[in-house]
């Protein structure tokens, strides 16, 4: 029995000891983890890095860190650490094959917040997509589009495909014609689009409208009307572009353009 009792006490000890020791690593391993990651996050703060990206890779840094604390854990307890690794390595690429969308969507919104092709806020064409970036999160980017339906748009299709971003630029052309009747003066025409397109509100001076024959057609010669505006005001330029073009041709008296054929009989 004395022997029995001996074995008892020394496994007892041991198991005790082995949990204490577990209990002490993993309370100095979770405040060295906690640490590691308020340094990373103050450290990229500091250089003005993306607050999604810092609670990226502050959260990917956490996981991590405590995968090797618990295999750490384990071995204190005896468990061959070595297998398990390998268990979690091989169980790390099948997650990732059967994630990789997943991932790619992810690597993908991690390169569109460095390298900024667009921000919050911008009017773009993403993946045939148009409308106002609402959010750019880690694995899809949110558009509102101009019929105010939110949209979601994987990462990955965003930066794969053509990114327009009309707000990038300070200025943006607004794309009008105006078509004229046989025997108006072209000349005149252009004078009073230029003058009245210039007073139009949110047009600026500098670039100045563009008016030009742009090309001729059956009904007459086609008028090129482009002002420039912000992208913001684009629609209230438009809408007022084909009022100027309505007014200007009914205060002129202009008629209406009409398609014409002539025919010429030639006797033999």
């Amino acid at each position: 029995m004395d022997s029995y009792v001996q074995k008892a006490v020394e496994l007892g000890m041991d198991i005790g000891t082995r949990v204490v020791g577990a209990i002490l690593l993993w309370i100095v391993g979770r405040f060295l983890i906690g640490m590691a990651q308020r340094l990373i996050s103050a450290s990229m703060g500091r250089q003005k890095v993306d607050p999604t990206l810092i609670r990226y890779l502050s959260s990917t840094l956490g996981i991590l860190l405590n995968i090797v604390l618990v295999i750490a854990v384990l071995g204190v307890f005896g468990v061959e650490t070595t297998t398990f690794a390998g268990l979690l390595a091989a169980a790390g690429v099948a997650i990732g094959m059967a994630w990789s969308g997943l991932l790619s969507n992810f690597a993908a919104g991690v390169f569109m917040i460095v390298l900024r092709p667009f921000k919050v806020g911008d009017f773009v064409t993403v993946a045939g997509i148009t409308g106002t970036v609402e959010e750019i999160g880690l694995f899809v980017t949110t558009i509102h589009t101009m019929d105010n339906v939110r949209t979601f748009v994987g990462n990955n299709k965003v930066f794969s495909d053509t990114i327009q971003n009309f707000t990038a630029n300070p200025h943006r052309r607004v794309e009008l014609v105006c078509q004229l009747a046989h025997g108006v003066d072209v000349e005149d025409a252009m004078r009073r689009l230029r003058e009245r397109v210039a007073k139009i509100p949110n047009v600026p001076a500098n670039p100045a409208p563009e008016v030009n024959l742009l090309t001729f057609t059956l009904a007459g010669p086609v008028v090129a009307v482009r002002p420039y505006t912000h992208n913001d005001h684009y629609w209230q330029v438009y809408f007022d572009t084909n009022l100027a073009i309505v007014e200007v041709g009914g205060q002129a008296g202009y008629p209406v353009p009409n398609q014409h054929y002539h025919i010429t009989n030639v006797k033999p």
